[in-house]
């Protein structure tokens, strides 16, 4: 059966050359596809930033081909063109192995598609982990601080357990995007406030704006 690939482009709002820079990118998959034997079906695009997954219409467009199953591939030319952040990247691999499609780098000879692709991926995802526990600790001495300075009181929404309410404030100040941390609750099996085991960026968002 062929494979059926939708593919990733990307250039930030602050480059120069921005449409150089995108057909330099979609030449790079289109050979690569033709290479393969794959079948391209979309090549998906963003003028946005790098820093987060979020408000990407192009990339969410990519997700939901590969998340109905018309797609067995998503593929970049370069990592950095899906995502700088590491967490999110570890994110988006985890997603792929739950859904069952495969994630394509041409960059990092990121290719879970094979055992040595996939092998690098792992890789990446170690130094996303190592990433998450410095996250970790910075939040872990910013709530310390917290602590010892008289009135600070940390917002919440009820239902939800203070310890859980607090991470994820913590988390946010730390860096992470919203989408990070829904995967990483998703991950420890965390409930939300109304019993459920399924985070979104939008439940996290509704965490972080409650002042109750």
């Amino acid at each position: 059966m062929q494979t059926k690939a939708v593919a990733y482009i990307r250039v930030s709002t602050e480059e120069q050359g921005a449409r150089a820079g995108l057909e330099a990118q979609r030449r790079a998959i289109t050979q690569e596809a033709e290479r393969r034997g794959w079948r391209l079906l979309e090549i998906h695009q963003d003028t946005a930033s790098g820093k987060s997954l979020e408000g990407r219409t192009g990339l969410q467009r990519a997700l939901t081909a590969l998340h109905t199953c018309q797609a067995d591939v998503l593929v970049v030319a370069k990592l950095d063109r899906l995502s700088r952040s590491l967490l999110d990247f570890a994110a988006l691999m985890d997603r792929s192995r739950r859904e069952n499609w495969a994630i394509v780098a041409l960059d990092l000879g990121v290719d879970t598609t094979t055992p040595s692709g996939e092998m690098m991926a792992n890789v990446l995802a170690v130094f996303a982990h190592f990433e998450r526990r410095l996250i970790g600790q910075r939040t872990r001495e910013a709530l310390a601080v917290k602590k010892t300075q008289p009135g600070v009181h940390l917002g919440r929404p009820r239902l939800l357990p203070q310890n859980v309410r607090r991470r994820i404030r913590l988390l946010r100040e730390g860096g992470m995007t919203l989408a990070a941390i829904a995967e990483t609750l998703n991950a420890e099996e965390v409930a939300t406030a109304q019993g459920g085991r399924r985070w979104y960026p939008s439940t996290v968002r509704a965490v972080l704006a409650a002042n109750v």
